[in-house]
């Protein structure tokens, strides 16, 4: 392939968009294996969240159009335990899968109270199969835009999402 100065490239797959322009700097947009990327908001919350402490916890979706091709802003709470913020996923979102991020506080014995940033990819048994596949399969578009994250939880169930699991982890 010959490309003339002056004249931009352009490079498309299913994983990658990218330009190379006469500058010579490169553009990227990565997207899932599902073609789902995640929205710049989703990106901006969460930096409030990581560097000024605004939000507790991040809850993300797949949104809710025909295409089904951008992961948006589902919630974010400022002021939330842990218990709260379990509850939101197993008893009111019940079968409607998330992704999550969530400021967890913990203390080590002899070491002092603790924080580590920990991404849920909740995707409950009782959700339907489809959507749960596509959940599966998007689920990097977004976490790997995720910089910080210390703890990563994949979870299915209650007993999956414990406190005490997460701490485990």
């Amino acid at each position: 392939m010959t490309v003339t100065l002056g004249t931009t490239l352009k490079v498309t797959s299913e994983y990658a968009n990218f330009k190379i322009q006469p500058s010579k700097s490169i553009h990227f947009k990565m997207s899932s294996a599902s073609g789902v990327n995640a929205s710049d908001e989703c990106m901006e919350v969460f930096q409030e969240l990581k560097l000024k402490k605004k939000y507790k916890y991040i809850l993300y979706k797949i949104n809710d159009e025909k295409d089904k091709t951008e992961i948006v802003l589902d919630r974010a709470e400022e002021n939330a335990t842990y218990e709260d913020f379990k509850d939101v996923l197993v008893k009111e979102l019940k079968q409607q899968p998330r992704y999550a991020v969530f400021d967890f506080d913990y203390e080590k014995t002899g070491e002092g109270p603790r924080n580590k940033l920990v991404f849920f990819s909740w995707v409950p048994d009782t959700a339907p199969v489809k959507t749960k596949m596509l959940y599966a399969s998007s689920r990097e578009a977004i976490r790997k835009k995720l910089v910080g994250v210390g703890i990563e939880v994949q979870g299915t169930d209650e007993e999956e999402v414990d406190y005490a699991t997460v701490l485990e982890k």
